[in-house]
Formats: C-alpha cells, structure tokens, sequence
C-alpha cells in the first residue's frame, strides 16, 4: 500500500539559554532537540499513532508536518511531492488535503462566532469558486457526518450551548468539510469526559473508513492508542525508541520506555490489579536526560548499562517490529 505521508530524518532543534552573552557568542548556546532524525510513514487509509509522555516532541512534530515550523533539516514527502519547503499553490494544495484537530475543544473554536461560520471558513478561505449556498449544503452535509443532528439547528448555535463532545464534534465537522486526506489529531480526546471517548473515537474510525480518510493520532493514552491505531511510534526526548505495527508494539513491547508506559495504563478491572502486580520500568534518578549522546531513557532505566551511554539505532527485532535498545543486539 501506498503511503500518503512520508517523514525522512526530520530535526528540530531550539535554542535555550539566550541572553546577552549568547547573542555575541553562539557557541556558548545549548539546544533542545525537540526533534532528532525522526523517521516515519503514514499508509492511505490507515492510522499513525504518535505515542509518548509529555515533551517528548510529539506536538513539535505535528507542526513541522503542517509546516506550521520549518524543519533544521530532513524532507517531508506528501502524496509523493516533497512539501518541505513548499510555497504558493503548491503549499496551498498540501493544506487543503492536511488538517487538524486539536485538543481543546474550548479554546480551539472562536466563541464569538456561529458553528455555521466556524466550519465555512475553510471553504470560504480555500473554496471561493463555490456559490454561499454551496458553502452552507456543505456545511450542513459535514455536521450530518459527524452526527451532530438536526444540522440546521446546531449550525445556528454558538460554541457555549453546546457539550465538550459536541465541540469536538464540530472541530471535526471542520476539518472533514474541505475532504482532507491527512487529518493530525493532537490528544483529540484527552480532555473530554470517559464515557465520551469511545464515541468519538468510534466517529473517527467510522470516517476513515467511510471517506478513506489517513490519521496523525497524537497520544500519551496507550489504551486509546491501541482502539484506534494501526501503527505506532514510541517517541522519547525527540526520538522514535519503537516502532512497528500497533498490536506487536503494545502487546510485546520491547523498549523499556515502552514497558514503563503501558505499566502506567489503569486498569479498570480491580481484581486484575491484585492479580497481576504491576511492574513499573522506571528508577528515580537527579538527571533525566543524558547531556550529550546516549539514550534518552540513560539515568531512569532499570536496565541501563555502560554501554548505553552511546546512541542505539532502530534495530528490526521481529517482522516489522524496531526498537532502539542495546538489551538487544544491533543490527545495523
């Protein structure tokens, strides 16, 4: 299968520490590496997840693939074109079939403004050909998707009288309305109430498949991770430590990051907490991050040896399944 978005050694890196002195001597900066060489594709019709705790880079990488930033470095290839510097109609192009949901659905939508108008604006931004009335067919036909019913009533609503769910809702009736083929979803469910979740995700599997329709899902929900995805990313301090097909990462993981992560996942079923004691794959430690090179997860892995203060590479430890750990041998 062809893929519709193809990410090639991208970094980012943000200078810190900036004051006077730095100004007139650059190689007194030090920098955050928000994104290091991170590799990815994502396959048409399918869903990436983008797992990780905070700060781990996920966000960032989401804007250097709608070009909110520019990559230090790297190619970001959409649909086959090359994107990363992209300007004019071509950049235009990338943004109509690119869309996002983000993951406050009450800062995310102007309160001042009707769901009407709030989801015509990406027609009446990228679509000018089309008459008023073509904009409001479309309008309506998008919020039918999302099954926020009747349509003519909730388009005359502002954001207040609506639910959390409801505005997400629209978030999504927003970015389905110009037929994307990418839709970067950042923690599109993490603020809204449990019993809400299921619902929306469910929508969102539903249009997938419906409108053939790829996904960017950004998460640090494990469980949510696994309910939609088909592939994943684990990502640590700008890096991608494993990777492979959703059901092998998660139900085998092999990065001790990884481990720790799935550990820390509730489990809403008590009896199985006493049954099966939890392992958390973490150690208090004064650093967390290793200064220079070495792996990311160096000062709180239980595992970590002398070794370890050196880089690993992604190594392919079963079919499709890469992990970046020196408990396994790398095959580079």
């Amino acid at each position: 299968m062809s893929s519709i978005l193809q990410v090639n050694n991208v970094k980012k890196y943000f200078a810190s520490n900036i004051g006077l002195p730095q100004i007139f001597h650059s190689k007194d900066r030090h920098y955050i590496k928000a994104v290091d060489d991170v590799s990815f594709k994502i396959e048409k019709g399918k869903v990436f997840v983008l797992g990780g705790g905070s700060g781990s880079g996920k966000t960032t990488l989401a804007r250097l693939i709608l070009r909110a930033i520019d990559p230090d470095s790297g190619s970001i290839l959409f649909d086959r074109e090359d994107i990363t510097r992209a300007t004019g109609k071509k950049l235009k192009k990338f943004r109509i079939n690119t869309q996002m949901i983000h993951q406050d659905p009450y800062t995310s939508i102007n309160p001042r403004m009707k769901i009407m108008d709030i989801i015509m604006e990406p027609l009446n931004i990228y679509n000018k050909q089309d008459t008023k009335q073509q904009h409001i067919e479309k309008v309506l036909k998008s919020l039918e998707d999302v099954r926020l019913e009747p349509a003519i009533d909730t388009a005359e609503k502002f954001p207040h009288m609506l639910s959390g769910g409801q505005r997400q809702r629209v978030s999504l009736a927003r970015a389905l309305v110009l037929r994307p083929k990418l839709i970067v979803a950042d923690e599109p469910v993490s603020m809204l109430d449990v019993s809400i979740r299921a619902e929306i995700l469910e929508l969102m599997k539903n249009l997938k498949d419906r409108f053939q329709i790829s996904y960017l899902y950004i998460t640090h929900d494990l469980s949510t991770a696994r309910y939609i995805g088909d592939n994943i990313a684990i990502m640590l301090n700008g890096k991608i430590v494993e990777i492979g097909p959703i059901d092998r990462v998660l139900l085998n993981p092999l990065h001790p990051y990884t481990q720790a992560l799935i550990d820390a996942v509730s489990e809403p079923n008590p009896d199985n907490n006493l049954q099966n004691e939890k392992q958390i794959r973490i150690r208090e430690a004064e650093e967390t991050v290793l200064a220079e090179n070495g792996c990311k997860f160096f000062y709180q892995c239980p595992y970590s040896m002398d070794k370890c203060k050196n880089e690993p590479k992604l190594s392919e430890e079963e079919k499709d399944h890469f992990v970046a750990c020196f408990i396994y041998p790398q095959r580079i």
